[in-house]
């Protein structure tokens, strides 16, 4: 995950991500997997960033579709 000025960039599309307070912000999904012993990445961590729009395409190809269950509380 590239962090600059309160910035992340999508790993997909290039988009970048802005965090700063007091603008138009957008969130996004991070993922960093430790690939272990069974696998042909042993001792490898991949990390990678998702905008919104690039996740929705990436789990619509899903052949089983995406759990989804709604948060009551909001902080």
């Amino acid at each position: 995950m590239e962090k600059q000025n309160q910035q992340v960039i999508c790993n997909c599309c290039g988009k970048q991500i802005t965090l700063e307070p007091k603008t138009e912000r957008e969130d996004y999904l991070f993922v960093e997997k430790e690939w272990g012993f069974f696998s042909k990445k042993d001792g490898e961590i991949h990390r990678f960033v998702l905008c919104e729009s690039c996740y929705d395409r990436w789990r619509d190809n899903f052949a089983v579709p995406v759990e989804i269950r709604m948060q009551t509380e909001l902080l």
